[in-house]
């Protein structure tokens, strides 16, 4: 018999879930608000929560890290009466089992459940002593993280090809190494093959290896970087920026882990275990020709999706700290404290470099503020000043004068609806720097109900980090 946790407000809903999980043996308890349902949550252990999305105190998908964390480990099926697409991205990387729209017939909710049941049962079967992942570099506690760690611990404990993608700056390179330090191949080299840095002629040479006058210029041996890898793992950084016409050659090496060098007369065997790297859609990359179905498959036995920036601002804070103290003592420069403020800043920028981008301009604010003790907004790179600034713009509060001519003037004109926005914006981000994030405080002084400043919080990415 399972355990289930039904969170909706939705009285109807709750009973007619209660009564199908009776009917087939399980017991069920409800809760008409996230506030009840993480109490409840907390109290006893749960095998799936049911959890709606639009509840009268917050949004279900912001909950779902907490209800995951806790002791028993649910897996959470969110429901919800509006479809969204981006509500549904959201709740599988967060870790959610299952997105299911509104009404609810007892197919949807049974199949569910069972492949609940049999996972949780194969979990306690296989259960396997926690071991401590070695990840180096990788900053963060964030869900996404979390959800991507996992993930290299899976990868960690198998000899299947990976795939890595993510925008540039994301760490890719990172999450590479910790798959290989965790994994028995961690003894062995490392091997880093930009494929963006190397020319088309030299590809296939480089990768292969060559013969003593194998083409003009080759007047040694050279070994090449998979036979390199042997024993060790081959990560292909970039690896849509590999010509077309070796794809195929390396789809066969993938395959085979057998190659001839160029100008060889004998194949020989490189044992290598291969991460890749793409900042770009591969998928888009084959419809348009330029990249092999075939190869694309036996890349992607297994996938880790690296989050930007943007979406994981909860490490941002934590981010800085450590590069902040590694750059100081890099530098011999005494540690730095930050004001409340320069963080409000960094949670308001977009980070089109994500964490890359970060380093660098946390190393700026440091050799500006070299001999200062205490980090503030005045210290960030101007262009970043100017950029928030012009965002958090009022625009002027009177009509341009008759004076000024040009359909410029008026374009740049915000309409009612952007003022307000940006007001609002403002304003949140202004009362969340002087409650430190309390919500009891913020709901009082805004007069606002949670849900609507969770809500307002969500839709300004202001995030409450203290």
């Amino acid at each position: 018999m399972a355990d289930v946790l039904i969170i909706d407000d939705d009285v109807t809903v709750c009973s007619m879930l209660s009564r199908m999980l009776e009917n087939i043996g399980h017991g069920a308890t409800h809760a008409h608000t996230l506030e009840e349902g993480l109490r409840e949550v907390l109290s006893r252990s749960y095998d799936i929560v049911f959890l709606d999305v639009g509840l009268p105190d917050g949004n279900g998908l912001d909950a779902l890290p907490k209800i995951l964390e806790t002791g028993s480990s649910p897996e959470v099926v969110i429901i919800t009466g509006a479809g969204d697409p981006d509500g549904a991205e959201l709740a599988i990387r967060s870790g959610a089992w299952d997105y299911l729209q509104k009404p609810l017939s007892p197919e949807k909710v049974i199949l569910p459940l069972k492949r609940v049941l049999q996972y949780r049962d194969g979990l306690k079967k296989a259960q396997k002593p926690p071991v401590s992942l070695k990840r180096e570099g990788i900053i963060g506690n964030s869900p996404t993280i979390k959800a991507c760690l996992d993930l290299v611990a899976q990868a960690a404990g198998s000899e299947s090809n990976v795939l890595i993608s993510g925008e540039t700056g994301t760490g890719k390179e990172l999450f590479a190494r910790a798959i290989h330090d965790n994994s028995p191949r961690a003894r062995g080299i490392f091997v880093t093959v930009d494929c963006a840095a190397i020319p088309d002629t030299l590809v296939e040479s480089t990768l292969l290896g060559h013969e003593k006058g194998a083409f003009t210029g080759a007047d040694t041996a050279q070994e090449g970087l998979i036979k390199q890898a042997d024993g060790g793992t081959l990560f292909l950084d970039e690896v849509g920026e590999l010509p077309l016409p070796l794809q195929k050659a390396f789809l066969r090496v993938l395959q085979e882990r057998r190659f001839r060098p160029l100008g060889g007369k004998k194949e020989i065997a490189s044992d290598f275990r291969l991460i890749a790297a793409t900042n770009c859609s591969l998928e888009s990359m084959v419809h348009e020709g330029h990249f092999r179905k075939d190869l694309l498959y036996r890349l992607c036995t297994l996938v880790i999706q690296l989050p930007p920036l943007r979406e994981r601002r909860y490490d941002i804070k934590e981010l800085v700290q450590y590069y902040a103290n590694q750059l100081c003592e890099r530098y011999g420069i005494a540690s730095k404290g930050f004001s409340p403020d320069f963080f409000d800043i960094l949670n308001a920028y977009e980070w089109p470099g994500n964490v890359r981008e970060l380093v660098n301009i946390v190393e700026t604010v440091l050799t500006v503020a070299r001999h200062e003790p205490t980090i503030f907004p005045k210290h960030l790179p101007t262009d970043i000043r100017i950029k928030l600034a012009r965002a958090s713009a009022e625009g002027p509060a009177t009509a341009p004068s008759s004076s000024i001519t040009g359909a410029s003037v008026y374009e740049s004109f915000p309409n009612l609806e952007q003022l307000l926005e940006r007001t609002e914006r403002q304003y949140l981000m202004a009362l969340v720097s002087l409650t430190d994030g309390n919500v009891p405080e913020l709901c009082r002084i805004s007069g606002l109900s949670r849900s609507r400043l969770y809500d307002r919080l969500k839709k300004y990415n202001i995030v409450r980090h203290f």
